[in-house]
């Protein structure tokens, strides 16, 4: 493991990121915000908003991720 000279840097806010999505893509996830906003009963969901919570989970239910992350902590 190489020694860096910076620490590592605390993530306590959230950082913009700008991004450019495929238009199928896109098409899929305008739908599944009105698809979401239709079965709670509400206006559809914001499909930038939806972004985030997506990665979450995708990262989150990631098992190689996982053990990768797991392996490589200090």
């Amino acid at each position: 493991m190489a020694k860096l000279k910076l620490s590592p840097i605390a993530d306590d806010k959230p950082v913009k990121v700008t991004v450019e999505l495929p238009a199928p893509l896109h098409r899929d996830l305008s739908r599944y915000a009105e698809i979401l906003g239709q079965e709670s009963a509400q206006p559809p969901a914001d499909r930038v908003r939806l972004i985030a919570p997506m990665l979450e989970r995708f990262i989150a239910t990631d098992r190689g991720f996982a053990k990768a992350k797991h392996e490589r902590k200090p």
